[in-house]
């Protein structure tokens, strides 16, 4: 028999407009399932469960206040977590830190803000690691994030708690953040659909700067045209944002009903990072996902190789000096992990000159590497390099090897940070162990639509979402 987390985004949406499920009713059914299984998935840090109450008697009192089901907002009554690295007023947000483990939001960020007015309920905060700064969900104020496919293995980061919540039962979506690839690799330790979308699509306002441009909010779904709703509500530009998208010409689900047509689409298996070697069920990922683009009537060309290697220290630099950005007070240092502090310790000592340096060769490459992808309609890479990693592969190292493993872990992500791109996790493959594999595509700027119109079409012909880890049914 179906039950209420059997169903996602839309389905729940539309349940709750029809009056076949109650608010209420849902609320307390993912804040039980929360209670009993949150333990061993390590999805959520702090549980809202009293909010979450409060805002299901509102979304059900709109409900039956309301004659005509058109007037609601879109997601009125759906349960959709918040990454721990977003504010949300009077609520707890530790940024993954011991530093921040008693702190309150102050104010609301947009995106949440946004979630809120289209009817959304907040089950709680999400785990992330500490920053948001390693590819992996370990920190010490929550238990580890593991997918939910193999509880001894981790479900990647940032956003692993929010990926964790989709694949357990525990939310039928969740919002997320991406700096450097922290919601497709999730999505792909966990089997689902994530979109980091276009740099200026989604605000990071009005407490976080856009500086750099790498990082920004996106959706996590089971399903593509989940994750396009999720986009639609988060996608509204704010005042005082340095970048914005082009318009998308249309709602995003919208383009998950339009035919792609034929599509020119490259691929690239080569690696930035020069001690980075794929795993074979990597490497199989992407040879079927190429099968079945050309079965599916695309054109499917290997991208011109380009040795990028050389860029990979410029984008260290950008990555310690935002770890450099969160303030911590002198007193309290000695509570951030060692990760963190020796990131914050490279970070400290990039002078302004080597700062402005490193971003003004990475817009020189990639001046000159989006005209030559702007001949695609699409591009095709694995998302990580390796299956889900244990819980502990890359924590229980020193520092620096703990970076270097992160670096080969997931060498194919940070490039679209940095571009700007728009960029998807596509879960069409799984090893024979159970394990999920993702693929990555990524687009033109201003082109998630393209890649959710391509990627509906691939969950029409290897359909995913009915697939659930064993916890599911528990």
């Amino acid at each position: 028999m179906t039950q209420p987390h059997d169903l996602g985004v839309r389905e729940t949406a539309a349940a709750l407009r029809a009056r076949e499920l109650s608010p209420v009713e849902l609320a307390d059914h993912y804040l039980d399932r929360i209670e009993r299984l949150n333990p061993r998935v390590g999805a959520y840090v702090t549980v809202t469960a009293e909010l979450a109450r409060e805002q299901a008697r509102a979304a059900e009192k709109a409900l039956l206040d309301t004659a005509d089901p058109a007037e609601l907002p879109p997601l009125l009554g759906v349960p959709i977590p918040i990454k721990d690295l977003n504010l949300v007023a009077g609520v707890r947000t530790t940024f993954g830190s011991a530093v921040f483990a008693d702190l309150k939001g102050f104010a609301d960020d947009s995106v949440v803000r946004l979630l809120r007015d289209a009817g959304s309920v907040m089950p709680g905060k999400t785990t992330t690691p500490e920053f948001g700064l390693p590819c992996y969900t370990e920190s010490p104020v929550a238990p580890p994030a593991r997918t939910p496919w193999d509880l001894s293995r981790s479900a990647g980061g940032s956003s692993g708690g929010a990926a964790a919540a989709v694949a357990a039962g525990l939310a039928p979506g969740a919002q997320g953040s991406d700096g450097g690839g922290s919601i497709r690799i999730p999505s792909s330790a966990c089997g689902l659909f994530g979109i980091k979308p276009t740099r200026g699509r989604i605000s990071q306002g009005p407490i976080s700067a856009d500086l750099f441009g790498l990082a920004t909010n996106g959706p996590i779904a089971r399903g593509v045209r989940d994750a396009a709703l999720l986009l639609d509500v988060m996608a509204a530009p704010m005042y005082g944002d340095l970048y914005r998208a082009p318009a998308p010409g249309g709602t995003f689900l919208s383009f998950a009903d339009r035919p792609p047509g034929r599509l020119r689409i490259a691929r690239s298996i080569e690696t930035a990072v020069p001690d980075a070697t794929v795993h074979p069920d990597c490497v199989a990922a992407y040879e079927a996902a190429t099968e079945l683009l050309v079965e599916l009537g695309h054109e499917v060309v290997d991208l011109p190789r380009v040795d990028a290697s050389e860029l990979l220290p410029h984008f260290e630099t950008l990555w310690a000096a935002m770890a450099t950005t969160t303030p911590v007070p002198p007193e309290s240092e000695h509570l951030l992990q060692p990760l963190t502090r020796w990131l914050r310790a490279r970070g400290e000592a990039v002078t302004a000159p080597r700062l402005l340096d490193a971003q003004a060769t990475l817009q020189g490459a990639f001046r000159l590497a989006l005209e030559m992808m702007d001949e695609y309609d699409a591009i095709l890479h694995p998302t990580l390099a390796q299956p889900p990693a244990p819980v502990g592969y890359f924590h229980e190292q020193e520092p620096e090897e703990n970076f270097a493993r992160q670096t080969r872990f997931t060498p194919f992500c940070a490039m679209y940070n940095i571009s700007g791109q728009p960029a998807v996790n596509v879960p069409l493959h799984w090893t024979d162990e159970g394990l999920p594999i993702g693929v990555m595509l990524a687009g033109r700027i201003g082109g998630e639509g393209t890649l959710i119109s391509l990627s509906a079409q691939l969950e029409e012909a290897r359909p995913w979402a009915d697939r659930k880890p064993p916890i599911w049914t528990e």
